[in-house]
């Protein structure tokens, strides 16, 4: 195992100038705004922006799509629905009519049957 170094002031000093240095250089070596190597990342980043765009606006364009199919579908449900419903009050208020009609010719016949007992005892 090595021992440890007792660095002094110095070496500390010169050791963090050569980092700096390093970084420095680092980022002096990348390409800058007129490169042609940055032009083509740039085009490469424009252009996944572009697809990705236009696969959010399909995404979204099915999603709408999606939607008013289904708010369609529901609204035809409640009109099929109105429609029944309507169709049985009507069956309800025929089943009535004809109940009220029915009981009006039992009475009629019973006033017939009650007159006519009437002018017999007469």
């Amino acid at each position: 195992m090595n021992g440890f170094k007792n660095a002094g002031l110095s070496e500390r000093l010169s050791a963090a100038a050569g980092a700096k240095k390093a970084l420095l250089d680092k980022f002096k070596a990348q390409p800058g705004v007129n490169d042609p190597i940055f032009a083509e990342r740039e085009e490469a980043r424009r252009a996944v922006r572009v697809a990705r765009e236009a696969r959010e606006a399909e995404r979204n364009a099915a999603r709408e799509a999606r939607k008013a199919a289904e708010q369609e579908a529901l609204q035809a449900e409640q009109a099929e629905r109105a429609a029944r419903e309507a169709l049985a009050a009507q069956e309800i208020a025929e089943q009535a009519k004809r109940q009220v009609a029915t009981a009006a010719e039992a009475k009629a016949a019973r006033d017939a049957r009650y007159a006519a007992r009437k002018a017999r005892s007469r």
